[in-house]
C-alpha cells in the first residue's frame, strides 16, 4: 500500500512494532468473511508479518474507512486481506476456460454456495491473502494531498489496498493477469486533473461543473474494463484465428530482456501493423511469457458489437478518430496515459495509424506519442520504453481486399458479418508468422537527445509557448523515426519477399525453376554477406523446397505456373501485382540504398569527365529526397557513409579509381557481373506513381488546389491508361497508397498551392513540369539498369 507503481513490493520493515492492526476486508460472502476471520483468529497476521498486536476487522470500504480508521490518533498498520479462488490445475495451468462457462461458474469469483463445497472438498482452491500493510502514517504521508479530507483520503486508501491486493495477486497466478481497478474514480479524483479541467473551462467559457461532466462520460467511455475471465476466454477464442494458419516464430531471448526490463518501467510495444491479427499474434506470444496484457488502443471503428465489449474487458482502449480541438477528450486521454505509464501498465498501438496496404512501413502518425511525450514532460512518468516491433507474415490471407483498397475499392466497413467473413478466410495455411522484437529506446533519453526541453507546457496564452510546442513537435517526430528504424531494423527478409523481389522484376516474362533460382542467389549472397536477417532462406538453394515456395503462392492467386511446355515457368498471376508487392515491400528496404547506388552509378556515367562522382552523388542525395515519404533515410552524413559502405560491396576499390572526380564505365561490368541489379525492382513502382501523379499535376493550369480524393480517383484512372500504353512498367504503380505519399511529396515541393496571378501560375506550371521531366529522366535511367540485370537477358536452357 506504500507505492502501487512498484512490480516487487519492499520488504516490510517497523521502526517500532506496531501497537495495533486494522484488517481491511474485501469479502463478497459470508464465506469469505468466516474464512478470513478463522485465519486472523489463528494469529495469521503474526505468522505472516511477525507483528503480535491486536486486529480490528474494518470492510474495505470508504464509508467503513472514513468512518473508523481516518481520524484515528494511534498509527495502526493497516493491512488488506481478501480471499482469492483459484481455477482447478489443468496440464499444470490454472486459467479459465469454456468448460467452466459451460457449468455457469467463474473458478475466480464461485457463487456462495460453490464457495461453501470448494472449502469442504478442494481446499486447495482457495487462499488468504494479504497485500503490503502501511502504517496509517504513511498512508497519510503518500496522499498529501487529500489526508486533510475524510472522503477522498478514504477513497485514497480504499484504492491503494486493492492495487496491494492486486499485486498480491499476480505473484501467484501470474503477472499475465495485471489489471488495473478504480481507475475513472482516481482520476477524477486527482487535484491536478480537476485544476487542470478548470483552467480549461476558464478558457472555453464553460462552467467548471459542465467541464467535469464531460471529462466523466469520456472516461467511461475510454477506460478499458479489464476482466481475468473474459481475458482467458478470448485468448482461447481468437488463438484459433491465427495458430492454425501460422506458425509462430518469436526469439524467447528478446521476450527474456524485456521480460527484466519490465520489473522497473512500463514498456509501450510499437508494432508494424499488416493484419488484423497483429494484436492477437503479438497477445498471444507476450501471455504465454507471463507478460501483464498491454492496454491496446484502437480505432473506435473496431467498437462494434460482440469483438468492442469483448475486447474492451480485455484491455482494448477505443480511441475516436478525430476530436479535433475537444481540449476536454484530449485532457482525458493524456490523463488516462499517464495514469497508466504512471502504475507501469504496459501499453501497445501501431503508430502507422492503420494496416500497411503497401507492405511497408507507412509514415507514423504522432498523436499518441505526443501524449506519451507530455506525460514525460510533465514528469508523471520518470521514463518509458519503446520497443519497436516487427510482425512479418510469409502470407496473408487478407491481401485481396487490401489490394481492392489500393485499386481504388471502398474498404468494406468492420462489423459482425465482416468479421464472420474475416475468420473463416483465416482458415487456410500461411507458414510462418515473425514476431521480432527491436532495441527498446528510453523515452526521456530520446527526447532530450532530440531537443525537447521536457518542461510542461507553459500553458494557454504564454508567448514561449508556440515556439516550445515547436520543438516538442520535431523531437516527438524524431523519436517516431527511431521507433521506424528499429522495426525495420529486426523486420526478416522471407522466402515470399524474395520469391516476389525476383518475379517482379522480370517484365512480362515467366521463369523456370532454375532461372528463378539463379535470380535469386546474388541475393541471397548479398543478404548473408550483410548478415541480414532473414526466415527461411536457406530453403531457397533447394530447388524442390523453391517449387514448394511457388505452389504455395500459386495456391495464393499471386503466381500463376505454365505446365503445358517442357517444363513449369512461373510468372506473377494477372491482376495481383500488388499482392506480390506486398511481400516484396516487407523487405524492400534492405535494398534500397542498393537501388540508389545504382542510379547513382548510371548519373555519374552520364556526366562530363570530372564531374562524375559529384554527379553521383548529387543523384544519390536527389533520390534521398524524393522518397523520403516512402523510405526512413538516415541524417545527411550517415546516408553518405551508407552509400560509402554499399559501394564498396561493388568496388571495395573505389576510392582510387575516383580518385580525379572520374567515375570509369567499367564500374557497369562490375554490376552486370555481380547479377545483382536493384533499381527497376525495388524503385520503379514508386518513381513510376510519382511521375503520374506530377503529370497529372503539370496539365492544370494551377490557379486552384487540386481536392485530393478527386486528384486520386484521377491518377488511378490515369495511371490504368498509361499501363495499357506501357508507360508504366507494372500494375503495383497504380495504387492509392503511392499517389496519397507522392501528392504528399508534391505538397512538400509546393506544387500544390494554386498561384496567386498570371506570372506565378506560370512559375507553378514551369515548376510542375520539370518535377514531371526529371521523373522521366530517372525512369529511364531505371531501364539501364534493368538492361544490366542478367536476368532480363536469361535464355531457356
Amino acid at each position: 500500500m506504500i507505492d502501487d507503481r512498484a512490480d516487487v513490493p519492499p520488504a516490510t520493515t517497523f521502526a517500532t512494532a506496531p501497537r495495533s492492526v486494522v484488517a481491511l476486508v474485501d469479502a463478497t460472502s459470508p464465506t469469505e468473511r468466516e474464512l478470513i476471520g478463522g485465519w486472523l483468529a489463528e494469529g495469521g497476521i503474526a505468522a505472516e508479518f511477525g507483528v503480535e498486536a491486536p486486529v480490528t476487522q474494518l470492510d474495505l470500504d470508504a464509508a467503513a474507512v472514513a468512518a473508523r480508521l481516518v481520524d484515528r490518533h494511534d498509527d495502526p498498520l493497516v493491512v488488506p486481506v481478501r480471499v482469492l479462488w483459484l481455477p482447478p490445475e489443468r496440464d499444470g495451468v490454472r486459467r479459465t476456460t469454456f468448460a467452466d462457462l459451460a457449468a455457469l461458474a467463474d473458478p475466480r469469483r464461485p457463487h456462495r454456495l460453490l464457495q461453501r463445497r470448494l472449502v469442504a472438498k478442494t481446499p486447495d482452491r482457495h487462499l488468504v491473502l494479504t497485500g503490503q500493510p502501511a502504517l496509517l502514517s504513511e498512508l497519510r504521508a503518500n496522499n498529501t494531498a487529500v489526508a486533510g479530507t475524510a472522503e477522498p483520503f478514504a477513497r485514497a486508501v480504499v484504492r491503494a489496498g486493492i492495487v496491494a491486493l492486486e499485486r498480491a495477486e499476480r505473484g501467484v497466478i501470474g503477472d499475465r493477469y495485471k489489471v488495473p481497478r478504480l481507475v475513472a474514480e482516481e482520476i477524477l479524483d486527482s487535484p491536478e486533473f480537476l485544476r487542470r479541467l478548470d483552467a480549461i473551462a476558464l478558457h472555453t467559457g464553460g462552467t467548471s461543473r459542465e467541464v467535469y461532466r464531460r471529462a466523466e462520460k469520456a472516461l467511461r467511455e475510454l477506460v478499458a474494463a479489464q476482466s481475468r475471465l473474459v481475458s482467458d476466454l478470448f485468448t482461447q477464442a481468437m488463438r484459433p484465428v491465427h495458430a492454425s494458419t501460422w506458425k509462430v516464430d518469436c526469439e524467447p531471448s528478446g521476450l527474456a530482456a524485456l521480460r527484466r526490463l519490465n520489473r522497473h518501467h512500463p514498456l509501450v510495444f510499437l508494432p508494424s501493423h499488416r493484419s488484423y491479427v497483429d494484436a492477437f499474434v503479438l497477445g498471444d506470444a507476450l501471455a504465454r511469457n507471463d507478460f501483464p496484457p498491454n492496454h491496446v488502443i484502437g480505432g473506435a471503428n473496431l467498437r462494434f458489437w460482440p469483438i468492442g465489449p469483448i475486447a474492451r474487458r480485455t484491455g482494448a482502449v477505443f480511441i475516436r478518430r478525430s476530436f479535433g480541438d475537444d481540449e476536454v477528450y484530449k485532457a482525458v486521454v493524456e490523463e488516462y496515459f499517464a495514469y497508466l505509464l504512471t502504475k507501469r501498465f504496459n501499453l501497445e498501438w501501431y503508430f502507422e495509424g492503420g494496416r500497411t496496404r503497401t507492405g511497408k512501413l507507412r509514415p507514423p502518425r504522432y498523436g499518441l506519442l505526443n501524449y506519451l511525450a507530455a506525460a514525460i514532460r510533465s514528469r508523471r512518468v520518470e521514463d518509458v520504453m519503446l520497443v519497436p516491433v516487427s510482425i512479418t507474415y510469409e502470407r496473408l490471407n487478407e491481401l485481396g481486399a487490401i489490394a481492392t483498397e489500393q485499386s481504388g475499392g471502398a474498404k468494406k466497413p468492420e462489423g459482425l458479418t465482416w468479421l464472420a467473413r474475416y475468420v473463416r478466410s483465416q482458415q487456410h495455411s500461411a507458414g510462418h508468422v515473425y514476431l521480432r522484437f527491436g532495441e527498446p529506446l528510453s523515452a526521456r533519453e530520446r527526447l532530450a537527445a532530440h531537443g525537447d526541453p521536457l518542461v510542461p507546457d507553459p500553458g494557454f496564452g504564454a508567448p514561449e509557448a508556440e515556439e516550445a510546442r515547436d520543438q516538442e513537435r520535431k523531437a516527438v517526430q524524431r523519436l517516431a523515426f527511431e521507433v521506424a528504424v528499429g522495426i525495420n531494423a529486426v523486420t526478416p527478409i522471407t522466402v515470399n519477399a524474395l520469391v516476389t523481389l525476383a518475379l517482379l522484376g522480370v517484365h512480362e516474362r515467366a521463369l523456370t525453376l532454375g532461372e528463378v533460382r539463379r535470380v535469386l542467389e546474388p541475393v541471397r549472397d548479398y543478404i548473408q554477406h550483410r548478415g541480414l536477417p532473414s526466415g527461411e532462406l536457406d530453403t531457397l538453394s533447394d530447388d524442390h523446397a523453391l517449387a514448394v515456395v511457388l505452389e504455395q503462392l500459386s495456391l495464393a492467386r499471386v503466381v500463376t505456373v505454365y505446365r503445358g511446355g517442357l517444363e513449369p515457368v512461373y510468372s506473377i498471376e494477372a491482376g495481383a501485382h500488388l499482392e506480390a508487392a506486398f511481400y516484396r515491400n516487407s523487405a524492400v528496404h534492405w535494398f534500397v540504398n542498393r537501388a540508389i547506388l545504382e542510379l547513382a552509378i548510371l548519373a555519374a556515367v552520364e556526366a562530363p569527365e570530372g564531374e562524375q562522382l559529384q554527379a553521383g552523388w548529387d543523384t544519390a542525395f536527389r533520390l534521398r529526397d524524393l522518397l523520403k515519404f516512402e523510405f526512413f533515410f538516415p541524417e545527411r552524413a550517415e546516408f553518405a557513409a551508407q552509400m560509402t559502405a554499399e559501394m564498396e560491396l561493388v568496388d571495395e576499390d573505389w576510392h582510387d579509381r575516383t580518385a580525379d572526380g572520374t567515375v570509369g564505365s567499367d564500374i557497369l561490368a562490375e554490376l552486370t557481373e555481380s547479377g545483382f541489379v536493384m533499381a527497376h525492382r525495388v524503385l520503379r513502382s514508386f518513381l513510376d506513381a510519382q511521375l503520374v501523379v506530377a503529370d497529372r499535376l503539370a496539365a492544370r493550369d494551377g490557379t486552384e488546389a487540386p481536392d485530393r480524393k478527386q486528384f486520386i480517383d484521377e491518377c488511378l484512372a490515369v495511371g490504368r491508361q498509361m499501363l495499357l500504353q506501357q508507360r508504366l512498367h507494372s500494375p503495383e504503380s497504380v495504387s492509392s497508397e503511392l499517389f496519397t505519399s507522392a501528392l504528399k511529396l508534391a505538397d512538400n515541393y509546393g506544387l500544390l498551392e494554386p498561384a496567386a496571378d498570371p506570372s506565378a501560375a506560370a512559375d507553378l506550371r514551369a515548376r510542375r513540369q520539370a518535377f514531371a521531366d526529371e521523373l522521366r529522366l530517372i525512369g529511364t535511367r531505371i531501364a539501364r539498369a534493368a538492361a544490366l540485370d542478367p536476368s532480363n537477358r536469361l535464355e531457356l536452357s
